[in-house]
């Protein structure tokens, strides 16, 4: 103890070096908890983005959007595997389409799909 205050540190492996839990500290960490169904789903998403083919489409219509024989030019994979990974982008409802005659023209489904998106490659680029 220095002037009174117990001074915690902690060792390179990242434990502390002197074992005690901060009560208040815990108590406001478990309240921001998001609950067990958001928990699950919020890890669903990331897992879907987490995929660098999916990231690659949802990098390129951030864009804006593309149907999808132009994503699979971008991205340059197969139609059909583009098909693939949109559907499971719709699924997990990142994705959405308009229809213009038989031509389906995808966009990222709203502005916290866009955010997440960008926010990821920002990350990644610092």
């Amino acid at each position: 103890m220095r002037y009174g205050l117990r001074v915690r540190t902690v060792s390179q492996e990242g434990v502390c070096d002197d074992p005690g839990i901060h009560p208040k500290a815990v108590q406001a960490a478990r309240l921001a908890l998001p609950d067990e169904g958001c928990v699950q789903q919020a890890s669903a998403l990331l897992k879907l983005v987490a995929d660098p083919t999916r990231l690659k489409l949802l990098s390129a219509l951030n864009a804006g959007e593309l149907c999808v024989c132009d994503l699979a030019a971008v991205v340059g994979i197969s139609e059909s595997a583009v098909s693939h990974q949109l559907r499971l982008l719709r699924a997990g409802r990142v994705v959405t389409y308009r229809k213009e005659g038989r031509v389906a023209y995808y966009r990222l489904l709203d502005a916290h799909v866009t955010t997440l998106i960008e926010s990821t490659l920002e990350h990644a680029r610092e």
